[in-house]
């Protein structure tokens, strides 16, 4: 005999086992795919991260670039701006004296350098203020001939600079430092066993009228190409 029940049927509707398993099969998804992350997320990241496109920090050269022909080195020099700025001292595009390398000070700043082949000898500051002539001296007497003399004023370059040193620096080209005077700015380029008087120089007197900061006058820059010496 047929028997028909009439009343809510306790089996699950067709749509709500649909929903069920969709939700089984996404946690699957998703736990599968958390495990796949966990074990392979270096090697992903080293796929799809390739070397040129990591940012690299670049180096900036505080030098000019200057071209000059074979037979000559180029240079750019600064001189120090009141007691605040150091001065600079670049030599074929490369720094050998300024901020960056820590190696300036007050009074005269200098680089030496091989006048044949352009290598450094010597990079150092002598000061003026507080300090004495005997190692500038020194250094200048035992510079060999064919060298290239690269100077830099900065804050005070004159008070302790004795005769002998100015003449020495004389003896190098220089046509300025004879009247070099307190707080004044300047910048040279000469050389030892120079025949003739440098063109690579500057100098701007201390001047409280015309002054460009305070008790300093403005900072001055020079830039050229050197000749080689030739023996």
């Amino acid at each position: 005999m047929l028997q028909v029940r009439i009343g809510r049927s306790n089996m699950p509707r067709p749509s709500v086992l649909r929903f069920w398993r969709f939700i089984a099969v996404a946690l699957v998804v998703a736990s599968f795919s958390i495990f796949l992350l966990q074990k392979y997320s270096e090697i992903i990241s080293v796929v799809t991260v390739p070397e040129k496109l990591k940012m690299e920090k670049k180096t900036v050269n505080p030098c000019p670039t200057l071209i000059c022909s074979k037979d000559h080195f180029s240079f750019y020099i600064q001189s120090g701006a009141a007691n605040v700025v150091p001065p600079k001292i670049c030599f074929r595009n490369q720094l050998f004296l300024g901020k960056e390398k820590q190696n300036t000070g007050t009074g005269i700043n200098a680089v030496i350098l091989n006048g044949t082949t352009g290598e450094l000898v010597h990079t150092g500051y002598y000061d003026m203020y507080s300090g004495d002539s005997k190692p500038l001296i020194e250094l200048l007497q035992k510079t060999e001939t064919g060298s290239i003399i690269l100077m830099a004023s900065f804050d005070e370059p004159s008070s302790k600079l004795n005769e002998e040193a100015r003449q020495l620096i004389l003896d190098l080209g220089s046509s300025s430092v004879k009247s070099l005077g307190f707080r004044d700015n300047w910048i040279f380029v000469g050389g030892k066993g120079l025949r003739v008087k440098s063109t690579f120089e500057k100098h701007i007197k201390n001047d409280p009228k015309m002054n460009k900061y305070e008790t300093w006058p403005e900072l001055i820059e020079l830039s050229g190409c050197i000749p080689k010496y030739m023996s």
